[in-house]
């Protein structure tokens, strides 16, 4: 299936050991391949306008913010459909956000619907709120959990079940 979306995100592996199982059954974009991740900019741009210049201006975006640590530190939710783990300090990741939008102003973090982006590790959405709180309070048993910040990573897919997603790039910060 050919690629109809992209979007930038900051991988975090170190979440990996703590949240995969309940990713994998309440996140769909787990399914897809996406690993444990916090967005940057999703949808980002169709994957046929990624070109080397859109490579180019993300390789600087990324580069004008620095490596970072971070923590995620609470278990958080929206409403009661989407249950997340909130990095500390949250600034770093709003500045990539910033970065990329800035460079690319058609592409509008969750199309726009939001008037601030949360930069946030989803665990699970749209399920059972009882299966999405045991799935919190699991993963609360493990915070916090600290990580390294080092770069963007440009994937591609197609937002659909039984699809795959892939990495295309990393951008390095700096």
């Amino acid at each position: 299936m050919e690629p109809t979306h992209s979007a930038l995100i900051v991988t975090v592996p170190e979440a990996e050991p703590f949240v995969a199982a309940h990713r994998d059954r309440y996140d769909q974009a787990a399914a897809w391949g996406v690993p444990a991740h916090i967005t940057v900019c999703y949808p980002f741009l169709p994957p046929d306008r990624i070109d080397g210049h859109v490579r180019t201006g993300l390789r600087q975006a990324a580069a004008g913010v620095p490596a970072f640590f971070c923590s995620l530190t609470a278990v958080s939710w929206f409403g009661e459909r989407v249950v997340w783990l909130a990095p500390e300090p949250a600034g770093p990741f709003r500045a990539l956000t910033a970065a990329v939008t800035a460079r690319f102003p058609a592409a509008r973090p969750y199309d726009g619907l939001y008037d601030e982006v949360v930069p946030h590790l989803t665990i699970g959405h749209d399920h059972d709120p009882a299966d999405l709180k045991a799935a919190a309070d699991d993963v609360a048993g493990h915070l916090p959990v600290p990580a390294r910040i080092t770069a963007m990573r440009l994937t591609v897919g197609t937002p659909v079940p039984g699809s795959s997603w892939s990495a295309l790039e990393e951008f390095p910060l700096g």
